[in-house]
């Protein structure tokens, strides 16, 4: 591979290694240390009366139990809010181990620690717990109505109330010459990573230190938290993501209660501990994403133009809020996509359920709103009988209106201006992959031959690369191998690959030579995080900027030695050469050398520097004032606002007539990240999601009953797709660079998520004729909507006889 990587569809240096066996996971760390498990709560809502240990004291290699009386200090308190927000007036956290009520079924009220884990779960079944039941509220409309209470000190169960605001809505839809209204429903869904969470910690007493491995999408901040709530100095924990199967989102929340009490413990016990969570635990006690109600009023022109749009988005937060409402603050500004509505208002209702945490899912909030504005749109054109992507094209924003002011504020506390853009470019080249404009003769086909097909569209904009910074490191050692450092962590995104191309093309290096380090504390001390779309972007540029820093350097370092100026001078296959002359080269690994004055001879490359003569006046000190020994460079990037990425999606399905199976025939994606780094870590980014949002759109839900217990806690019940319901997906790219960063590049992460559940609402509803307005789409829900339509034209039919007779 030669050094110009960049935008080249380099394979992924990590599969070899993955695929192979020899990933170091968290649960493969610590097989000798203690284990722990924990009691979870079987009651949705509860007050714990009194904990009865004295049955768990005789298992065999039991060592110790803690409740929450246990636990000291700011170890015991309340787990943060870490995103705290004006709107949000009523925000609530449980604590590490639940104090006097639990208020979801799966949140943590003793902790158990054993030789091993078959013991610890052992001694968990003979713990027992008395509890006096209490009012569960379960379901969004419930939690409304708030004939009970999540919290007792929340009024009406809401968390928060927003409002965003554009132009004058109610005028709008006074004056607009149509109005419809209309309800959307999202269920809620799950990340289900291949991984589970899990924490494994050692304390070394001697030095004071304590080391801590988990399965996190935000390393750094488990960190400050652990410092927090141990009173140790950050200095003094080293917090490392191993390789992590999937995070989604889920592992971004920060502590979790159990990233708190494994390090704690440890140092208390001074053993190894680990707690490796079970797919069960999965289930009931990390996060769900998605539920929402929403109510529309949307008005609008005889040619489609969206005059004014209203929008109440009701949220199911779950108990506590530790994340904050970002999900609907992101859901009430995605919502617009790529369109400009004429006037715009959101009202989001965050409020508590008896129901398990709420947080970011792959998507964050945007599935939701782009279902919102895409429904809006297919109604709008079935109401005039235009064709939807018409109507879409005539929402659009044009190119020649970037940067486009929405005027809301964005997750990150900044305006939401898109950056750059082609949305109609996207929209015609979907048409095409997809062969929108032939389909009605595929559509005649297909039903000659018994067959019911329907084609459906969804656009979107997605904000990526939040801030506010990430960092780099770029060091070249004397052997000539680039070691590059972030601290934001990988779940699987390809970061080992693309982060080695930025670095080989900004320095002129082999990929070969690249080594990368994600998500280890000792590598890196401060970043931010794995997710909202915003690694490439992110570290991307951060790491590019330190690459310029050590370029610049070498170049000045390998000028002095091969006298000559260093704008003579470029770097090629890791060679440091003047432009037209080979000849005239030093190479990078004995640059290297070189700006280090202390030159023992360790090796053949140190003992060959000599040859060169280079360094200052002899009355100037042999380490300039300014710079720093040896060939490395640390940098930061931070955006003044969010870069954002779009795309359009469009699908074909087939329905089976009488069974009501829905199959998804073709998939098309055409998506604009900015500039590529790498198109095939980027459509297999797209694919990954694609498959997501398939799972959301027609399998997964989580069905809690009225009592607050979650009924498909496990794979046997729990609907994912497999391959065999994934169909090919044929993609497209529009590269149009942001002029925001560096790199020019934008997030591509939850890009393949994001519009599937519209597109796939929109096929169906083409294919059937029936209106479709909540999603998860089974067999079973589209079998009772056809029945309903049918009886609904049988009403229909008979009211129309009725007035014929008279």
């Amino acid at each position: 591979m030669g050094t110009r990587d960049f935008g080249q569809p380099v394979q992924r240096r990590e599969d070899p290694r993955l695929l192979t066996g020899q990933g170091r996971f968290l649960d493969d760390l610590g097989q000798r240390a203690l284990a722990a498990a924990f009691v979870r709560s079987p009651h949705a809502h509860a007050r714990i009366v009194d904990i009865d240990v004295s049955g768990a004291l005789d298992v065999d290699g039991l060592v110790t139990i803690y409740t929450h009386e246990d636990l000291p200090g700011r170890v015991g308190e309340r787990l943060p809010l870490l995103i705290p927000h004006p709107a949000l007036t009523h925000g609530r956290t449980g604590y590490p181990l639940a104090r006097d009520v639990v208020r979801h079924v799966g949140e943590p009220i003793v902790m158990v620690v054993a030789r091993d884990r078959y013991l610890a779960e052992d001694a968990v079944e003979r713990i027992r717990v008395e509890y006096e039941p209490l009012p569960v509220v379960v379901g969004i409309e419930t939690a409304e109505r708030a004939e009970h209470l999540v919290h007792d000190d929340v009024p009406g169960n809401v968390a928060a109330v927003l409002h965003q605001n554009v132009g004058d809505v109610d005028a709008a839809l006074e004056t607009a010459p149509h109005v419809l209204e209309f309800r959307l429903d999202i269920e809620r869904s799950a990340s289900m990573p291949l991984e589970g969470r899990g924490v494994y910690a050692r304390w070394d007493a001697d030095d004071e230190s304590l080391r801590v491995y988990t399965s996190t999408q935000a390393s750094t901040s488990v960190r400050a938290a652990i410092a927090a709530k141990l009173d140790l100095a950050p200095g003094k924990v080293e917090v490392i993501a191993p390789d992590v199967g999937g995070g989604f989102g889920v592992k971004i929340v920060h502590p979790w209660p159990e990233e708190i009490l494994v390090p704690w413990a440890a140092r208390l016990l001074g053993r190894e501990l680990k707690w490796a969570e079970d797919r069960r635990e999965h289930f009931v006690a990390s996060a769900h994403e998605r539920g929402q109600v929403q109510r529309v009023r949307a008005g609008f022109d005889d040619e489609g133009h969206l005059l004014g749009l209203d929008v109440r988005i009701l949220h199911d937060n779950g108990a506590y809020t530790p994340y904050g409402i970002i999900i609907p603050i992101v859901t009430s500004t995605q919502l617009l996509g790529p369109y400009k509505p004429g006037a715009y208002r959101a009202e989001v209702v965050s409020l508590y359920t008896n129901t398990l945490i709420v947080t970011p899912y792959r998507g964050a909030g945007r599935p939701q709103g782009v279902f919102c504005m895409e429904r809006t749109m297919d109604r709008i054109a079935d109401h005039l009988g235009l064709d939807r992507a018409r109507v879409r094209e005539a929402n659009m924003i044009r190119p020649d209106e970037f940067p486009y002011d929405q005027g809301l504020t964005f997750q990150d506390g900044r305006p939401l201006i898109y950056d750059s853009g082609d949305y109609p470019e996207l929209l015609r080249k979907v048409r095409e992959l997809i062969g929108w404009d032939g389909f009605e003769q595929a559509r005649a086909a297909a039903a000659s031959k018994g067959r019911r097909i329907g084609i459906g569209l969804g656009c979107y904009v997605e904000g990526t690369g939040v801030g506010p910074y990430e960092g780099g490191h770029v060091e070249i050692d004397s052997a000539g191998r680039v070691h590059v450092s972030t601290g934001l962590t990988s779940q699987g995104q390809g970061h080992q690959t693309v982060f080695a191309q930025i670095a080989a093309s900004e320095l002129g290096v082999p990929i070969e030579d690249v080594r990368v380090t994600t998500g280890d504390t000792r590598r890196f001390g401060y970043a931010v995080g794995t997710f909202a779309s915003r690694a490439a972007v992110m570290s991307g540029n951060a790491i590019a900027l330190a690459c310029r820093k050590v370029r610049a350097k070498a170049l000045r370092i390998a000028a002095e030695a091969l006298e000559a100026s260093p704008d003579d001078l470029d770097i090629t296959d890791g060679v440091v050469h003047v432009r037209g002359d080979r000849s005239a080269a030093v190479p990078l690994r004995t640059v290297a050398v070189l700006s280090n004055p202390l030159r023992y001879a360790f090796d053949e490359e140190t003992a060959r520097a000599t040859q060169f003569a280079v360094g200052g006046a002899p009355t100037e000190p042999p380490v300039p004032r300014g710079e720093e020994p040896g060939l490395e460079g640390r940098d930061y990037y931070s955006p003044i606002r969010s870069t954002f990425a779009a795309g359009a999606h469009a699908a074909i399905v087939e329905i089976d007539p009488d069974t009501a199976e829905i199959a998804v025939l073709r998939y098309a994606v055409v998506h604009d990240c900015g500039r590529l780094i790498n198109p095939m870590v980027v459509e297999g980014q797209i694919h990954g999601g694609v498959a997501q949002g398939i799972g959301g759109a027609l399998y997964e839900r989580m069905a809690y009953d009225e009592s607050g217990q979650l009924l498909n806690a496990s794979f046997m019940d729990f609907l994912m797709p497999y391959a065999t319901e994934i169909p090919r997906i044929e993609t497209d790219h529009l590269e149009t660079p942001s002029p925001l960063n560096p790199l020019g590049i934008k997030g591509a992460g939850e890009a393949g998520v994001i519009p599937v559940s519209a597109v796939i609402a929109s096929a169906v509803e083409d294919a059937e004729g029936i209106r479709i307005d909540a999603m998860p789409l089974s067999p079973d829900a589209l079998f009772h909507l056809r029945l309903r339509a049918r009886t609904d034209q049988d009403l229909r039919t008979r009211r129309a006889g009725r007035t014929a007779a008279r």
